[in-house]
């Protein structure tokens, strides 16, 4: 498994997050609720996009904590 990307775009107010290689995409699909659905050929979902997704400028920061929780 490829490591977990997160790439904000302050300008376009978009959180993109890869749990895979960005190059794989082949189609994106459409939630309805501002989030977009990065798939590879075989339709795995391999990443997704929030818009609209908005930080105040004093929350950008380069590291972001996260929370891994394994079952």
């Amino acid at each position: 498994m490829e490591k977990v990307r997160l790439y904000y775009d302050s300008k376009g107010n978009t959180l993109n997050i890869w749990f895979d290689n960005p190059q794989k995409e082949y189609i994106c699909e459409e939630t309805g609720e501002e989030v977009i659905l990065v798939k590879d050929k075989k339709g795995k979902v391999i990443g997704f996009e929030k818009l609209n997704f908005l930080m105040h400028p004093k929350e950008v920061v380069k590291t972001i904590p996260v929370e891994v929780l394994v079952s």
